[in-house]
């Protein structure tokens, strides 16, 4: 499992990488441009030479590419639609570009919208992102169940692949948080599991390849995404130490989201946390 955390690419890209280095991360996670902003981020192949370079010569094994959260491809509104796709196109492209493992992407929200079409317009957007790309997967990011958001469970998840036409660059990534405050108790090796074999079943596990590790800070099966810092949250030691240890999970970039200890994102020491939670958790399953 490589570990990591989201980190920021304010002065270029190839500074991500830099990073995550003084973090003691094994993978990266990136916004492809301003979360807070539609413009996008013109990158080109020299930004692109150089993040390879500075990657190759770093312990930053993956990067993953996170889609802003502006994004909304279940919209019914034309306009924002089209933003969508925009954007979704170029986090696809700038992840061709520097080799990205995956670009995670929220797959949209009703708004008080019928949820079939909605389905659909998501599907669609989704499709036409990957029309317009290479070859950089796009992973759809389980959510954490509240109504109206797509991708609320492991049908929802097969569903929106197959609408967008079940290809292999259509990937899972699946959120600590997010399953727990779903329902699913993943805080011990035989539920966590249970919940594996699930997503097997239903989405298949060729097609998980990215992690987020967080503790949750609200109860199980509240559906409220609300992250914590490791261990300090309802899932606690234990159930974090199952989730990084679990043996199927071996090989994938584990992203690390808590808010850290001055909510400005996980730092050095919440990243040995999460590589002393996964040492703690295979020891465990040796005994």
């Amino acid at each position: 499992m490589l570990i990591g955390a989201h980190v920021s690419t304010a002065g270029g890209l190839d500074k991500a990488i830099e990073r995550g280095t003084e973090l003691g991360c094994e993978s990266i996670q990136i916004f492809n441009q301003s979360p807070r902003m539609w413009r996008p981020t013109r990158y080109g192949d020299a930004d692109f030479a150089a993040f390879r370079e500075v990657m190759a010569a770093s312990p930053v094994k993956a990067v993953v590419i996170h889609a802003v959260y502006l994004i909304n491809c279940a919209t019914k509104d034309k306009e924002l639609r089209k933003k969508s796709l925009a954007s979704l196109t170029h986090a696809l492209r700038t992840g061709d570009g520097i080799g990205a493992a995956g670009v995670v992407l929220h797959p949209g929200a009703q708004k008080g919208e019928a949820h079939g079409p909605s389905m659909k317009r998501a599907a669609k957007v989704i499709a036409a992102a990957l029309e317009d790309s290479e070859s950089c997967p796009l992973l759809l990011e389980q959510t954490a169940g509240h109504k109206g958001l797509l991708g609320r469970d492991f049908d929802e998840t097969a569903e929106l692949i197959e609408l967008a036409g079940a290809g292999g660059r259509l990937g899972l990534c699946l959120d600590s948080c997010h399953l727990f405050v779903q329902g699913y108790d993943i805080t011990d090796e035989a539920h966590l599991a249970k919940v594996v074999d699930e997503a097997d079943a239903k989405v298949g596990l060729d097609r998980l390849q990215c992690l987020h590790v967080n503790d949750a800070a609200a109860p199980l099966g509240s559906c409220r995404d609300r992250h914590a810092n490791l261990g300090k949250g309802e899932m606690g030691k234990q159930g974090l130490a199952a989730f990084l240890s679990e043996p199927r999970f071996e090989g994938l970039p584990a992203t690390l989201e808590t808010p850290g200890p001055i909510k400005k994102g996980p730092d050095r020491k919440e990243v040995q946390a999460a590589k002393r939670l996964r040492k703690a958790g295979l020891k465990q399953r040796k005994v």
